[in-house]
């Protein structure tokens, strides 16, 4: 590679921005080879957002992931931050702060260089300044192919923390809902009150 030539392609997205109970998770995805991407995806799945994926579609892609992080052909990182810090900070700060942590993690386990990657960004999201090779598109996550794995790796591994926290606490439905505020949940709110997981700026009964 010359020096300062973009090598890297990182994707990032952002789950659980709007539930009431759980974490924020942000997950930085990045293709490890010069390997065009697009070639090397499995035709028998569809690739979109991961909230337009069923359960089953997204636990195959993330299947796919994983087997290609094996090989060396990918690789991610994940952070959270929890209802006690987003109550405390906001949920906008509180994504910041995630999104900055996963790169991080990302580029030091890979020993690059901000300099030397491009990131790809959903929605609003924004990396650090030292990303200087930066874009941010609205629906990012049905035009870029990095950015919808990075969306189902962050939507699979929250689910899991909610599947966990479904068995702590039984009664608000939280393996089906994912901290949503459904009608079952917010009944079961008004039922039983509210948990330590809950995210208590963000109700209002």
């Amino acid at each position: 590679m010359n020096k300062g030539q973009m090598e890297y392609i990182i994707g990032i997205d952002e789950v659980g921005r709007g539930p009431l109970a759980g974490p924020v998770a942000v997950c930085a995805f990045m293709f490890c080879t010069r390997q065009d991407l697009v070639q090397v995806l499995p035709k028998n799945l569809k690739l979109r957002d991961s909230k337009q994926l069923s359960v089953k579609q997204r636990q195959k892609w993330f299947e796919v992931i994983l087997n290609w992080k094996k090989e060396g052909l990918s690789d991610f990182a994940i952070s959270y931050v929890d209802s006690v810090n987003i109550d405390k900070f906001g949920i906008v700060p509180c994504i910041k702060k995630a999104l900055a942590e996963c790169l991080k993690k990302l580029l030091i386990s890979n020993k690059i260089n901000p300099a030397d990657c491009k990131v790809l960004l959903d929605g609003g999201l924004k990396a650090p300044v030292e990303y200087v090779n930066q874009q941010t598109f609205i629906k990012g996550d049905e035009d870029y192919p990095q950015i919808s794995l990075a969306s189902i790796v962050a939507k699979v591994s929250r689910d899991k923390i909610m599947a966990t926290y479904a068995k702590k606490y039984p009664q608000y439905g939280l393996g089906t809902n994912s901290g949503y505020g459904t009608s079952v949940h917010m009944q079961a709110i008004k039922t039983h009150g509210l948990t330590p997981i809950h995210r208590k700026t963000f109700i209002h009964l």
